[in-house]
Formats: C-alpha cells, structure tokens, sequence
C-alpha cells in the first residue's frame, strides 16, 4: 500500500488530525502494519498510546484494502463516535465509496410488537407519571425514526424503566412469527449490515452473536475479511461472560411479567396460568431474599452451604417445571404464550444445569448479587482454547489494539489469555513528551493498604497535593467503598478548612452529565471508580492530576479470579507474576491514562500505594508507565504546579504579542 506513505505525510489527507512528525510516523508505521494483516490473514495484537491516532491508523487500512470489515469496540458511546464522526471522516478525506452500518443489540431498539401491547396495557401499572409520558414519546418517535434507535430519542432517560417495556430480549423477541416482523427496526438494522462493507459493533453483540447465534452477526461473521476490536483490554472479560452461561432473578421476573401479559390478552378463561405466575415469581423474589447485601461475588460452595438458598432454589425449580407444564397446554393459542413456554423451558435447563454441574476443572460455578437481582454464573476458567477455535474458523484477518495491552512490551500475558499464540505483536509508545508533561508522585509514610487507618492517611496526604492543583483532579479508587470513604474524608476537610473545591462523586449522574459538569466547574475534583477508570477524555488544564488510591489488584475473594489462582499455582506456575500483577498494571495504564490527552496537558500523577516502592514487583509497575519523572518529595509537586501557572502566563503572554 504505497498510498499510505502519502495519506499519512506531513501534507497528506489526514495530517490536520495529528499534529507532529513523531505521532504521524507511528500511524503511518501502525497502518502499514494493519494493511500487510489484512493482506495476509494475520494476527495482529497492537498496543499503541495516547495520541498516537490509532484509530485512523485502522482505518485507513480498513476502507483501503476492500472487503467486508467488521469493526466491533468497547463501548456504545465509542460505537456512535466511530459511525458518525470518525468514519465519516476518514471516507471523506479518501473519497471511497465504501458503505457502513452501525449494529447495536436489539435492546437499543424500540419493538413494535412490544410498544403495541405495552400501549394497550394498564398505563396506571407504570411506577409514575413520567413513564407514562415517556411512553407518548416513544410511540411518536417510533412512527416517524428510520432506525427506531433509542439514542436517537434523548427526551427519554437511557436507564428509564419503560424501555424494558417497548423493546425486545433474545428471549421474548417472536422472530419471523411476530405479526410486526415486516417493520421491525432489528431486522432492518441486520440488512444494513449484512450489505454494508464496514459494520460498527461493540464488544457485548459480538461475543453475544458468536455464542448465541443471536444479533444478526452468525451471518456477517462468515462474510467477512476483516475483525478489528478497538479497547482489546476487554476482551478476555467479555468473552468470559459470553462462553460461560448465566441466569438471572431479572430473566425469571422478565418471563413472569411477560407470561401474565401474553395470559390477560390471549387466555384470560385459564385461571390457573397467572396463579403458576405468582407463585413463580414470588420464588423468584424470595431467592434473591436468602442472601444478604448487594454487589457480592460468592462461590457456590459457599451459597450451597445456605439451606435458605439451596431450599428456595429446589422450590424454584418446581414451580418453573409447573409453569412450563401449563404454558405448554396453552402455547397453541398465540405466538406470544409459545414463545414463554420455550423461554421458560430453557431458563429451567439452565438452572438444572447449574444445579447438576459436577465441579468441572474447566468452569468454576458462583453466584453474583445485585440491589434487586441475583445471577447464578458457570464462568470458563480459560478462554483461549475456546476463542482459538474462532480464529481459524476460516481465513480472515483479525486486528486487537488498545493504548494498554502489555507489561513493558511484553505481550505474553494478554496472548495466553486470548489464545493468540501465532499473533504478531508490536507496541507504539505514545508521542506525548511524559519527561516534560508529567511527573509521578508516591507520598512517603502511608502505611501499607491493608491498614484500617489507611484510607484517612492517604486522603491527608492528597490533600496538600489538592491544594498546589487548585482542584481539577480525578481521584480514583479501587471500590465503591473506598470512593464513599474518600468522598465523606474530603467533604468533612473541606467544610472543616473552609476550601471551595466543589466535590463531585460517581452516581450523582450519568458518566456523561458528570465530565460536562467537571469540565464547567474548571476546579472540581471528581471522586470516581472503575466507571471513570477508562474510556474517559478531558483535555486541557481543568483534569492536572490523577490520584490513584491503591494498586489495582483484583480482589482474591472473587469466584473466578481464585479459581483461576489455584489452577496456575497447581500447574507448578506462579499465579501472582503471570496473572494477578500483569491485569493490575494493564488496570493502574488505563486510570493514569485519563492525565495526559494531548501535548499540550501537564500534570501529576499520584499513586498512594506505598507497594509500588517498598515490594519488589513495584518497579515492574512503574516502568510499565509512561516515562515520566518520579518523585516522593512533596515540594516537587508544588514547584511542578506552580511552574505550570508560570508555563500557561507566557503562553499567554505568547499568544497575546503574536495576536497584534
């Protein structure tokens, strides 16, 4: 591909995207890399850094080199950024008349036949006022969308309660059968995807459609030339969700509210289909009930041991075989009624499997609680067998980047996982100058983590730090706990010291509403946990520092990550080096990825964690970050703070003489 040297040169078509001769090399060099796998059918893992452009890097490739390209990323928000701002961007600077389809999972879609019967139910069961409203809004923007998008509908809250009313699950969608499949906006979403050259999904629809056969990708998949994932540091995680198997209490209740609908309209006379219902459902309800707390990860030799638990799962299992049994006497009579015999079916299949599961070496079985729901899992303790066999599939080339997939370029850890033993491996460290930019800062005298004062230490020492910043500071903890803890801390001191750095803490408000806030405050400090971790971009002065709390280690109690422990450490291998401390670096690159954006941003990076010096895989840590100066003095701090107002007065002063 000659064209890319052009493309990507000093005044080439895309050079006002990034500015420096250091960051269009490394594109061009990352393209060029991107090109030759797609030529080839390769396997290409690459991490390349904060501003290098590895976005265009990919895409430049991908719209050049023909063929069917399915691009799938981490989130929804980056999904809509790449459909309609940077492709669009790309296509254009290229003239190339490829076309492209965003894909997202049939959630994000209103369903006709749902909108209808929700319409034609009791408006006064809805839990107030405002979802009534909405769903006026909903059923005008449903006659008048293309695409039937919910995005696209910003009167209506994105976590509303009413769209689990007027859009499908894999579960209670009727396909072909459904008497709205001729309008339906999933299957027009599909068709411009299956004609399109460039299909935009994210990580959650593809593994959902590659297991599940489910999204409209089993048909995409085989068509295709090229699989790009962007945010690749995801994946060993959502796969691991999607190649194991879960049920949860929100499914049951789904199926149940469901069932109750399907019977009021089509089977009203048979009494005793809304009592199995009840009786279902409060079984349901009393699952959850048998375990205490919320957001809680447990083994299911520790829940089995519950007789509370154990017991109501027996009565669940009963109940559901009941329902099964008279949804079955009644699925004759509309498509709705035998679409929740089937689902009801294989919900019970799948809690019998649960149940039955010898403990097999390959899956480690347990139980995760929400506020309101409970999720009975079977997570494999490896992927990579398993997401291997996708790769040789049949030929095509596949593309993994992200700004952080290895240890000191070391790609070892993120290939076992992923099965990518034949991948090519290359890392472009970012252009942004880290010695001039950045400088990390670890307090002296914290005691260790584990410390009960340790949280009111660490904020002490935060402090004076938040004070030489002015505020504009992320300050990211490792739990929820943690970030509560530091928010009350900060909240009595600054009350205490009379400091009007205003506090904004994650929840207050959607990831969104809370970066716009913080970006309008210009001297707020945001309290945040693994929300505000990654997939975060403020640039300029108002975010100047990050504080990290701890390390961030996953916690050993987790189900999967111990089983996944013990397994190494029987293997003879050493768990802690080869899994536990490379997740943690690749977590710790992301939260100090938020600091600097582009290479105008200074700012200091604070990890409180005293591990990072006094243990010895504490240098591994830091020399896996970008190569920025280290201190534990203090005043270093300062001088770094106050030299950067000094910095941003003659930039000012700069401006100002060359403006007249």
């Amino acid at each position: 591909m000659s064209d890319l040297a052009t493309i990507f040169s000093e005044d080439g078509l895309l050079a006002h995207t990034i500015p420096g001769y250091r960051a269009r090399t490394q594109q061009l060099q990352m393209a060029q890399a991107i090109a030759d796998t797609i030529a080839h059918h390769g396997v290409l893992v690459a991490e390349a850094g904060t501003g290098t452009g590895k976005t265009f890097a990919y895409l430049v490739p991908a719209l050049l080199m023909g063929g069917k390209v399915i691009l799938s990323t981490g989130t929804k928000t980056l999904q809509d950024q790449l459909f309609n701002r940077d492709i669009p961007t790309v296509r254009a600077a290229l003239k190339t008349p490829v076309t492209v389809a965003l894909l997202k999972g049939r959630a994000n879609y209103i369903c006709h036949y749902h909108l209808e019967r929700t319409l034609q139910s009791d408006r006064l069961s809805f839990a107030s006022r405002d979802e009534t409203k909405y769903l006026g809004l909903i059923e005008r923007y449903a006659n008048t969308s293309r695409h039937g998008d919910k995005s696209g509908l910003s009167k209506v809250p994105e976590n509303a309660a009413i769209w689990q009313h007027v859009t499908s699950t894999r579960d209670n969608c009727l396909g072909s059968e459904c008497p709205n499949y001729k309008q339906c906006f999933v299957m027009e979403a599909r068709k411009r995807a299956l004609s399109a050259d460039i299909v935009v999904v994210n990580h959650h629809l593809f593994f959902a459609d590659v297991i599940l056969r489910d999204e409209g990708l089993s048909e995409l998949l085989p068509a295709c030339n090229t699989v790009i994932f962007d945010e690749a540091h995801q994946l060993p995680e959502v796969a691991s969700l999607f190649f194991g198997e879960s049920v949860s209490t929100s499914r049951l209740l789904e199926l149940a509210r469901d069932t109750e609908a399907e019977a009021l309209l089509n089977a009203k006379d048979f009494v005793p289909l809304p009592e199995a219902v009840a009786a279902m459902e409060k079984a349901t309800r009393d699952l959850r009930l048998t375990i205490a707390g919320e957001n809680s990860r447990l083994p299911s030799t520790t829940v089995m041991q519950n007789p509370d638990f154990k017991d109501t799962l027996t009565i669940l299992q009963e109940k559901l075989t009941q329902l099964v049994s008279l949804l079955e006497n009644q699925a004759v009579r509309s498509q709705g009624l035998e679409s929740c015999w089937r689902r009801a079916t294989a919900i019970l299949a799948s809690i019998k499997r649960w149940c039955e599961q010898i403990e097999d070496e390959g899956y480690v079985r347990w139980v995760e609680t929400f506020s309101h729901a409970l999720q009975l899992n079977a997570t494999p303790l490896s992927i990579a067998e398993i997401f291997n066999k996708q790769l040789n599939a049949s030929p095509r080339a596949w593309i993994f980047t992200s700004a952080t997939l290895a240890v000191k370029n070391d790609f070892s850890h993120y290939n076992q996982a992923m099965g990518l033993a034949t991948a090519q491996s290359i890392s472009w460290s970012s252009p942004f100058d880290f010695s001039q930019q950045a400088l990390l800062y670890v307090p002296t005298h914290l005691p260790n983590p584990n410390d009960r004062s340790y949280t009111e230490c660490m904020v002490k020492a935060a402090l004076p730090v938040l004070r030489a910043s002015h505020g504009r500071a992320f300050f990211l903890c490792t739990s929820l706990r943690a970030m509560q803890q530091v928010y009350e801390l900060l909240q009595a001191t600054f009350e205490q010291e009379r400091l009007d750095f205003p506090l904004l803490l994650q929840g207050q408000g959607s990831r969104t509403t809370m970066l716009e806030r913080f970006r309008e405050l210009g001297n707020a400090i945001l309290i945040g946990s693994q929300s505000f971790w990654e997939g975060v971009d403020v640039r300029g002065e108002t975010l100047s520092l990050v504080i990290i709390d701890k390390l961030p280690f996953a916690s050993p109690d987790d189900p999967v990550l111990s089983a996944r422990i013990e397994k190494i450490n029987k293997e003879g291998r050493n768990a802690f080096m080869e899994y536990q401390l490379p997740r943690a670096i690749i977590n710790l690159k992301q939260g100090a990825g938020r600091l600097i954006r582009d290479e105008n941003d200074r700012g200091v990076l604070m990890i409180c964690d005293p591990r990072l010096i006094t243990q010895s895989y504490g240098k591994r840590i830091w020399q896996s970050l970008p190569p920025m100066k280290r201190t534990r003095n203090l005043a270093d701090v300062e001088n770094f703070f106050a030299g950067n107002k000094q910095q941003c007065l003659n930039n000012a002063i700069h401006t100002e003489r060359h403006s007249h």
